[in-house]
Formats: C-alpha cells, sequence, structure tokens
C-alpha cells in the first residue's frame, strides 16, 4: 500500500488530506487532518441504481469517536450510541453542500461516512468532514461534479479567522459554516451577535477564497491517485414523454396555480396528471416514470411564471410577504405562547421556566458533560401538512431547525445572573406552507416577551428563495413550500432590527454568485424589519410580571462552610424542606441559594427552615435535641446535624441521679435550653432548666 498525501497550512496549522493506505473496499476514502485532529470520510456506492425513484439516495453519517480525545463514554453503557444532535447536525451541513453536485438521473445509493479518529483540544473535526467527503467522491469512480470544500469562518476583535481554535471561537462575534466551490458559494450555516449583513457577506466571500485553497489540495490528490468515473445513461425515452406531458399539461398547471388554497391547488394539479394518463395513453408500468417526470413540468410552470410574468404561485409580487395573524398569551396556565401565522404556515410556541436543575445535560466529547440553560424544541407533526400518518421519533430535520431557531434567539437571551431560570421553548407546527422554522423564530420571540423573559429585542426570521435562469435570476421572499421544493435556494435569515443571529443557506443549483447573495441578504432585512414592526405591535415589550404558574425566585446567601449543614446527612435536612414547602433548592458552591416556589408563603417557609438550619447555637435558647449516645455521666444530644452537647446526668432533673442510664436512651427527643460554649465550642444543655412555654429554635427539624 502506498500512502499519497497533499498538505497545506491554516489558521497556522498543518492542513493534510491522505488515502491509498485504509479502507479500501470503499469507492473513495481519506484521511483529513488539522493540526492533531483526524477524520477519516468514506464514499461507498451501490452497484446498481434503486427504481422507481426520482431523487439521489445519499445518505450520511458523521460520528464522533470518544477514543479520538482519549475518553471512555460516561453512563452505564461503555460504547457510542445513536447519534447526538450534534452529529445529526454535522451530517447535515456535510450533506448539504454535495448533494446537488451528483448529476441528474443517478439514483445509485451512495453512503458517506465520516468518523473522528483523533482531535485535540484546538481544531473542531466538523468542518473536516465536508472536505472529506469531497475529497472522498472525487477520487472515486462515483459521479461528482466537483471538488467542494467547507471551512469555518469567525470574527474576532473585527478580524476573520478561517477554521479557528475553540479558544478563538469562544471570543467571536460571528460563526459560520461556508462551503463552495471555486466560483461560487453551495452552502452557509451559523450565528451571530446582531452582525450586519454586510459583515456576513464579507465573510462568506473570505471564507470562499480559503476555499479556493483546499479544492487546489483535493485537485492535486485526484492528479496522484484517482479511479475513473462511471457513466451516467442519458434516459432519452423519458425526454420524449416529458416533452409529450409538457405540450398537453403546460397551461393547465398555469391555471392551477392560480388557485390560492395549497390542498386545493395540490389536487387540482394530481388531477391534471391523472388526466394526462388517461388522454396520452401512458401504460401502466410507465406511469411511475411519467409522474416524475411531470413534477419536472410542474416545476418549469412555476419557474417561467416567475422569471419571465413576474408572478409566484399564490399572486404575490417576489419581495411581497404573506398575510401575518399574531396572537400572545394563549393560555392562562403556559408561562409563555403565541402562535404565528403567516398564510398557511401557523406555529403555536411557548415558553416554560425552570430550576437550574431542570437543564438539559450534554454530553460534549472535548468539554465533558454541560448544563444547557437555554433550549429550543421543534416539532413538526404530519397533520400540519394535512397526511393521515401517525407521529414518529423526531427527525434529523426537526433537529436542524430546532437548532437553527434556537441559534437565532440565544444571543438575546439574558444571562443567568439577570434571569435566574431554565428557558425552554417549544415550537409545535400546527399548518405548514414553506418557512416553519422561521415563523418558529417569530413565535419564539413572542413567547419568549409574553414570558416576561428580559429580552432586551424581538427578534424574527425570513425565508428567501431563488429562481435561476439562464441570464436572469428572481430572488422571492417569505417562500412557500412549493417554491422552496421547485426552486434553487432556501435562505433562512433571523435577526433584529440590529442585525442578523443566525443563517442557513441551502441551494440546489451549483453555487451563487456574491450579486445574488448580496440582493438576497438586503431583501430579507426590508422583510425582517417588516415583520418585526408587526411583531412590536402585537407585544411592544417583556410582561413585567411572570406568569402565576411560573415558580419565583428568592436569592438567599449564606457562609459556604453552612451548605453542608443545610443539606444535611445524606442530604436529610435538604429533602425535607422540599417536601415540606414543594420549593426547588439550588445552591452554589459560593453559598448562594436560589428558591424557586410557585407561592411566596412557601419561599418564605422554605427561608425559614433554612436560616434554622444555619443559626449558630446560643447560651440561653431553647432546642430540641435527639440522644445518640449515654453514659453513666450524661446523654450526648445532638442540636444540629454534627452539633452535640452534652447534658450531665445533673442537668436531666431535679433529683440526684446515680446514672443517666437511668432516664434517658438513645433516640429520644428532648427539648433542652443551652447553658455554656466554652472556649473550645463545646456546648453544654440543661433539660431541667427548659421552659415548657418557650418553642424551640429548630422545632422543624424534629416535626
Amino acid at each position: 500500500m502506498q500512502e499519497i498525501k497533499v498538505q497545506t497550512v491554516l489558521n497556522g496549522a498543518p492542513f493534510s488530506i491522505e488515502t491509498g493506505y485504509f479502507a479500501g473496499q470503499a469507492n473513495g476514502a481519506v484521511i483529513v487532518r488539522q493540526g492533531d485532529t483526524a477524520v477519516l470520510v468514506t464514499a461507498v456506492m451501490s452497484e446498481e441504481p434503486q427504481a422507481d425513484i426520482d431523487f439521489l439516495p445519499l445518505t450520511v453519517e458523521y460520528r464522533e469517536k470518544y477514543y479520538a480525545y482519549g475518553k471512555i463514554p460516561g453512563g452505564f453503557v461503555k460504547r457510542e450510541g445513536k447519534p447526538s444532535d450534534r452529529e445529526v447536525l454535522v451530517a447535515r451541513n456535510i450533506d448539504r453542500p454535495i448533494r446537488p453536485l451528483f448529476p441528474k438521473g443517478f439514483y445509485n445509493d451512495v453512503i458517506i461516512t465520516a468518523y473522528t479518529l483523533s482531535a485535540d483540544d484546538q481544531f473542531d473535526p466538523d468542518v473536516l468532514g465536508i472536505v472529506g467527503a469531497s475529497a472522498a467522491l472525487h477520487i472515486s469512480d462515483i459521479p461528482f461534479d466537483g471538488p467542494i470544500a467547507g471551512v469555518r469562518v469567525c470574527r474576532v476583535n473585527g478580524e476573520f479567522i478561517v477554521n479557528p481554535t475553540y479558544n478563538q471561537k469562544n471570543q467571536a462575534d460571528l460563526e459560520i459554516v461556508v462551503a463552495g466551490s471555486k466560483d461560487a458559494i453551495v452552502m452557509v450555516e451559523g450565528g451571530a451577535k446582531e452582525v450586519p449583513e454586510e459583515v456576513i457577506l464579507e465573510a462568506m466571500l473570505f471564507g470562499q477564497e480559503e476555499i479556493k485553497r483546499l479544492i487546489d489540495l483535493q485537485e492535486e490528490l485526484r492528479t496522484k491517485y484517482s479511479k475513473p468515473k462511471i457513466e451516467v445513461p442519458v434516459d432519452e425515452e423519458a425526454e420524449i414523454l416529458r416533452e409529450k406531458i409538457k405540450e398537453y399539461t403546460y397551461e393547465k398547471i398555469k391555471q392551477a396555480f392560480s388557485i390560492e388554497d395549497k390542498k386545493q391547488r395540490n389536487k387540482t394539479i394530481a388531477n391534471i396528471f391523472e388526466e394526462t394518463v388517461t388522454i396520452l395513453e401512458i401504460p401502466e408500468e410507465k406511469k411511475k416514470k411519467a409522474s416524475f417526470l411531470y413534477k419536472d413540468v410542474v416545476s418549469g410552470v412555476m419557474r417561467d411564471q416567475i422569471l419571465f410574468e413576474g408572478k409566484r404561485i399564490d399572486g404575490r409580487k417576489p419581495e411581497e410577504i404573506r398575510p401575518i395573524w399574531i396572537k400572545v398569551g394563549v393560555f392562562p396556565r403556559n408561562h409563555g405562547s403565541a402562535i404565528f401565522t403567516r398564510g398557511q404556515t401557523q406555529a403555536f410556541v411557548t415558553t416554560t421556566l425552570g430550576t437550574p436543575s431542570e437543564g438539559q445535560i450534554e454530553e460534549s466529547i472535548e468539554a465533558g458533560e454541560i448544563m444547557k440553560r437555554f433550549m429550543l424544541h421543534y416539532n413538526f407533526p404530519p397533520f400540519s401538512t394535512g397526511e393521515a400518518r401517525p407521529p414518529r421519533a423526531t427527525s434529523r430535520r426537526e433537529i436542524g431547525h430546532g437548532n437553527l431557531a434556537e441559534r437565532a434567539l440565544e444571543p438575546l437571551i439574558p444571562s443567568e445572573e439577570e434571569f435566574p431560570y431554565v428557558i425552554r421553548v417549544v415550537s409545535d407546527i400546527l399548518e405548514s406552507n414553506g418557512s416553519t422554522s422561521m415563523a418558529t423564530v417569530c413565535g419564539g420571540s413572542l413567547s419568549l416577551f409574553d414570558a416576561g423573559v428580559p429580552m432586551k429585542k424581538h427578534v424574527a426570521g425570513i425565508a428567501m428563495g431563488l429562481i435561476k435562469g439562464e441570464d436572469r435570476f428572481v430572488i422571492l421572499s417569505d417562500i412557500l413550500g412549493d417554491e422552496d421544493h421547485l426552486g434553487d435556494m432556501d435562505f433562512k435569515v433571523a435577526g433584529t432590527r440590529d442585525g442578523v443571529t443566525s443563517i442557513q443557506m441551502d441551494i440546489k443549483v451549483k453555487g451563487l454568485t456574491k450579486e445574488i447573495l448580496q440582493q438576497a441578504l438586503k431583501q430579507a432585512r426590508e422583510g425582517r424589519n417588516y415583520i418585526l414592526d408587526l411583531m412590536y405591535q402585537a407585544i411592544p415589550e417583556p410582561r413585567k410580571e411572570l406568569s402565576p404558574y411560573a415558580p419565583t425566585v428568592t436569592k438567599l446567601r449564606v457562609l459556604p462552610e453552612k451548605i453542608s449543614l443545610i443539606i444535611g446527612p445524606a442530604g436529610k435536612n435538604i429533602k425535607k424542606i422540599i417536601e415540606e414547602t414543594g420549593v426547588k433548592i439550588d445552591i452554589e458552591p459560593d453559598g448562594l441559594v436560589k428558591i424557586y416556589a410557585l407561592h411566596k408563603t412557601a419561599a418564605e417557609k422554605a427561608i425559614s427552615m433554612i436560616n434554622e438550619l444555619i443559626m449558630d447555637i446560643e447560651v440561653g435558647e431553647v432546642y430540641l435535641g435527639k440522644v445518640t449516645r449515654v453514659e453513666d455521666y450524661g446523654a450526648f444530644v445532638e442540636l444540629m446535624p454534627g452539633r452535640l452537647s452534652l447534658l450531665h446526668v445533673s442537668q436531666i432533673t431535679g433529683e440526684r441521679l446515680k446514672s443517666a442510664k437511668d432516664t434517658v436512651k438513645v433516640g429520644d427527643i428532648l427539648k433542652v435550653k443551652v447553658t455554656e460554649i466554652d472556649d473550645q465550642g463545646r456546648v453544654k444543655v440543661s433539660l431541667k432548666d427548659a421552659p415548657e412555654n418557650i418553642e424551640p429554635k429548630n422545632k422543624f427539624m424534629f416535626e
């Protein structure tokens, strides 16, 4: 076996792609390295194409191996399990830029697998997977119109950095992943802290310049090691049938597109196809292929109307946004809620406030366990599109859309010091006709305002589309589902009036020029500001008071050495407080105690119980105590957890006793008075002098 390696330097670290000595039975396999981080990527193709499909059956899997970081998985099962949300999101980032670059009519299964084999504490392996997928395909016999490459771009102190270190990422006000070819950008994913659109575009173009170097690297690798590409046969019979279908259906489809209601429009378009099958006498065995060709014709009609007539499916102008309807405070028991409706897309979004213990624990391979304080979950049930099928497990699409919306809102979430709650936003899509993730951003911002979360600004999102011809293009604002499926771009931009907080772009063409990106961002900003106006009309500022059903927070500071007294042996004391009051308690190592309660009286009772636990024992005060040991000369009585006192035999009764064992036994609860605390902190108590009419200061501990 021969090792073949090409290399350069990226962000001051060696960057290389190598092949030739591993995974020899894959169609293509490479290892991409930056620093000590290494990712293996393989590309495998099935021998035969799938029958009766009209899409590329591409699957991308990304897995981070714990051994890469020199770690053993946490939890009971000591092996890697199902993919984490991060692994799903990285797999999507690898999939999206390569998917448009396979030839039309290629229906063989293609499986891309990426494993993190080694990882340092400097460079994130995720973008190496994008480069690896392209390189593995480029040197293989799989037909692929690449190469492309992907890089991460951050801005730190006004300077752009490509493939930053983890430390540089943490200091950045902008972080995007950009994928592209030598000539154009094909995918963008990332977020920012209210950064202007001009800076976002500048970051994309900076990333593309760096991408060119990585494409040159792949071309160099292909000259040293490659396989001849397989030929994809042209189906001439299909081309003839497509023209026949187009001739008969073109004008009918144009008329159907004038129907405003999505379900009725789709039903009419489906009926036109059934009529066409009969008129053209298409045999049953060719009906499925004809249906695929018909979809192409439908797409062509939509595209022609937009490019040459400026007319969209629902009659809107390219920059026009669908009617918007907003309602906040929908149900009284939600801590915050909103319905955001834009055309036939509707999101019901709620905000729930919780205690720190209710945060999401996530295991990050490089950072270990982390507690996630803000989370957004997106659900897309089948009924939202009128489909009669049961709900399934959370899909990759739902994870991706939720992450996009979460990233849009997170820069505006107040700090824990300012607002000491865990925040969960849930978006349930009730109706879908495009742009549901952006409806989630809008509904999420509205529900956070309704919940009284002290957000400084509203955040809105809008999805932009593109129809591109040979010599012209049209940018579409607030795209419909059909414009997404049949168009060339889905470009989602979210942010405030002052800048972008989240961005995601997918395209179905080979790349976008600076002119297209510039116009799309400008049009997105105009649309976003229009939506923000309506959101501020609905709820101009966060509620001044939280929902009566949200937990209240009371803070109490104690000396750090008193924490063990609050917790008690095996958590006995804190469990008792929680059981009796119904509160939740969070204790910081520095002595800050946060008490979360649904009622003020419960918080007050909990504070009282904590104060009794941490109070100092004072001479002359009355306490309850538990007898822990008895000797002839007296009994040892525990007044507080770990605080013992001596009850001398002479202080038990007014009568003279030979032995304390004659009167008290282990386990007895006695009401005693503190008579002395000596220089060494030893406490002496009296049973005979304890007054009957005074309540013990630590009574709750023994109730």
